[in-house]
């Protein structure tokens, strides 16, 4: 089921190149997306569409499961409390996500965007989709999502980097200001 999160803060993006989580595993894209918890319209969106996922996949059984996936940490929204040694997790809610593909990457006005525009980056605001899917495998039961494409919204402070410089950060050096400069 598609779920598409809005005016939500970017974390861990790896949007342009796939890469393993500390050295194991398949390289994948992915990102974290950054939800207030006060944003309840957002909040009981992903939890219906999990709800959904899980009564798909499972049944009549589903609530029993999805009790026993949100008790341990088995769904696709987490507690940002757990993760609260990063920056701009403490006292939020995150989605993760993955994907073996690379996802879509555009630009307020759809223009399509690459690593070297430095956008998205972690710690801007993006609208994202992602597909929430149920998994039940010799890894156990859990519903994930896939990452499928993010949106660069608005400017944020920088999670450790990433953000592209200002010409607001140097001096003119037009004719005659060199002089100035070196004295």
């Amino acid at each position: 089921m598609k779920v598409k999160l809005q005016n939500v803060r970017l974390a861990f993006p790896a949007l342009f190149e796939a890469k393993t989580v500390n050295g194991e595993g398949a390289p994948a894209f992915g990102a974290s997306f950054l939800i207030e918890p006060g944003n309840k319209a957002l909040v009981k969106s992903i939890n219906d569409a999990i709800d959904a996922v899980a009564t798909e996949k499972w049944g009549a059984k589903a609530p029993a499961h999805l009790a026993l996936m949100r008790k341990t940490d088995k769904v696709a929204l987490h507690d940002g409390d757990l993760k609260a040694q990063y920056a701009g997790f403490a006292g939020m809610l995150f989605v993760s996500s993955r994907s073996a593909a690379r996802p879509l990457v555009l630009d307020k006005d759809k223009s399509p965007l690459n690593a070297q525009d430095g956008r998205p980056y972690g710690g801007c605001y993006v609208n994202a989709t992602v597909e929430l899917w149920a998994q039940d495998n010799k890894y156990g039961k859990r519903v994930n999502a896939q990452l499928l494409g993010v949106q660069f919204f608005a400017d944020g402070d920088s999670f450790g980097g990433g953000a592209v410089g200002s010409a607001d950060d140097f001096d003119d050096l037009a004719q005659g200001a060199e002089e100035d400069a070196l004295v």
